[in-house]
């Protein structure tokens, strides 16, 4: 489900957890590894550091003054490592899958909350994430950081656009469910999330665009009891993604013309 001939971005990653599922799950080469020679020592390092040998990755102790200076986020904990970049993975081959749970995000340019939804989703079981080539945040060190390394294990698809996606995933037969403070059903107990599905999320403030918003098979809104009237993005995505997964088991039925 990658094309690696189709390269995103992704070639720094930060942090211990994300560092060590780069090189766990193998779907992409690592090529130097810089752990700070003063880190406070743990186990997830030491990982690190018997992964990188058994890989035949070059591993480098530098002073954690260097660390920091190469560093693109605010606390890589001691490691920083370079790799080939992220691949691309084919969005169609993505909903031809019999049990496809994608997620997509419209608008969302905050690398903390992408890299957090990608945690979540995977988590999940999500069997894919899809972004927008624009108006979206890249897949860089604070996506990965904040990700924990979910990036390397869930394929994440690049679109012209998320109205365009969503026309792809309805001739595919997938049922697209966007969430919208003025859903006209209740994301809990929504059936449809049983069969193949597409879950699409907007930015905080502005929502779902228009068009996302027309095209999609159900609107569903999370319930709010008390006086705020919306959730935070990433937090929106784990109700979102939770309630897929504990919706699903169910039979795979034909989808509404």
């Amino acid at each position: 489900r990658r094309d690696p001939r189709r390269g995103s971005d992704g070639d720094q990653v930060e942090g211990r957890r994300a560092v060590r599922e780069l090189l766990r799950a193998r779907c992409r080469r690592a090529r130097r590894v810089f752990v700070a020679s003063d880190a406070e020592h743990s186990i997830v390092l030491d990982e690190i550091v018997d992964l990188a040998r058994e890989l035949g990755v070059q591993l480098r102790r530098v002073p954690g003054a260097r660390i920091a200076e190469m560093a693109r986020t605010d606390a890589p904990q001691g490691v920083v490592a370079l790799a080939e970049p992220l691949p691309e993975a084919d969005f169609d081959a993505l909903l031809h899958d019999d049990r496809a749970f994608l997620v997509a995000l419209e608008g969302v340019t905050d690398p903390r909350n992408v890299g957090s939804v990608i945690r979540t989703a995977e988590g999940a079981g999500a069997t894919g994430i899809v972004l927008p080539r624009h108006r979206a945040a890249r897949i860089g060190p604070t996506v990965t950081k904040a990700a924990a390394g979910a990036v390397e294990h869930l394929p994440v698809a690049r679109v012209s656009g998320i109205p365009s996606a969503l026309d792809r995933a309805r001739r595919a037969g997938v049922w697209t469910v966007g969430l919208d403070e003025s859903g006209a059903v209740d994301l809990f107990g929504l059936d449809v999330v049983e069969r193949p599905a597409l879950l699409v999320l907007g930015a905080e403030g502005t929502g779902l665009s228009r068009l996302a918003a027309q095209r999609c098979d159900v609107l569903a809104r999370i319930p709010m009891h008390g006086a705020i009237e919306s959730l935070n993005v990433s937090v929106a995505a784990a109700l979102a993604c939770y309630e897929v997964a504990r919706a699903r088991g169910g039979s795979l039925d034909a989808r509404p013309e």
